[in-house]
């Protein structure tokens, strides 16, 4: 059974005005995506273009906006609070599936550092081709874990996008940053297709956990029970890349940045 059957088989039919409610939600997180795939790589290369240094931290913004996500999860839980006082649960998610979302969450975070890493070396428009690569890797999971289906155009778009990094690969000198080794850009570049690579094995596996998660609970996928799983998600993805900044000790280097401000600050009285 496909995705699509799975989701036919749980999901009831939509209403008129849940049709609308659900375009608008559709469009609403496509213009939100579109902005982050957009923004992020830009604002993460003019961070090292700028001088910094810290891929930790670079990670932690990438997935740092998840209380955002409280808004959405509390507004569901105070609508089904008001449908049923007593019965109302916090939570749609199952726990096992909860946990699973942890370590979705865990593997976020490492995927976020290994492409705020492989920045450092790249610039934006290799970077965006080759994490776009990620399609390629994310058929092949979604057909080995969820059993998706081929069509034709998916793999004309997987065949074209792993050309263009070929190409890429075959010219690796003429798009190097200024100041950036050979080997350097390479490790970049090989860094990028590993975070492709990686994040396209947690897309099913996200797809997976929502199945199992209507599944287990005989309830459709709806919109609410999504965002609580992209919340532990967001959370545990920011938890990983604080404890990578704890240990490369990003902290006491802001600390220490700061200290020596407020001395030439104070200096000059």
């Amino acid at each position: 059974m496909d995705v699509e059957a799975a989701r036919k088989d749980l999901t009831p039919p939509p209403t008129r005005g849940g049709k609308v409610m659900h375009r608008l939600l559709v469009a609403l997180n496509c213009g939100m995506l579109a902005l982050g795939t957009t923004a992020g790589p830009l604002l993460i290369r003019l961070y090292y273009d700028k001088g910094g240094q810290r891929e930790w931290l670079s990670a932690c913004l990438q997935s740092v906006g998840w209380p955002l996500l409280l808004i959405p999860v509390a507004a569901s839980y105070a609508a089904r609070r008001a449908r049923d006082p007593r019965g109302a649960p916090v939570l749609l998610t199952p726990p096992r599936v909860l946990l699973a979302a942890a370590g979705l969450g865990v593997a976020t975070g490492a995927d976020n550092y290994i492409y705020a890493y492989s920045l450092r070396y790249l610039p934006v428009s290799t970077s965006a081709i080759l994490i776009s690569t990620q399609l390629a890797f994310t058929v092949f999971f979604a057909f080995l874990i969820v059993r998706q289906r081929l069509t034709p155009a998916t793999v004309n778009a997987v065949a074209l996008l792993t050309v263009g990094a070929a190409v890429l690969g075959l010219h690796a000198s003429s798009d190097r940053p200024a100041g950036v080794a050979r080997g350097k850009y390479l490790l970049g570049f090989a860094l990028a297709l590993g975070a492709a690579a990686l994040y396209g094995l947690i897309l099913p596996l996200v797809e997976l956990a929502y199945r199992r998660a209507a599944a287990g609970g005989g309830r459709a996928v709806t919109y609410a029970l999504v965002m609580e799983m992209q919340l532990v998600m967001g959370f545990f993805a920011t938890a990983f890349c604080t404890v990578g900044m704890i240990v490369d000790k990003d902290f006491q280097v802001r600390a220490n940045i700061s200290h020596v401000a407020y001395v030439r600050a104070t200096s000059k009285f």
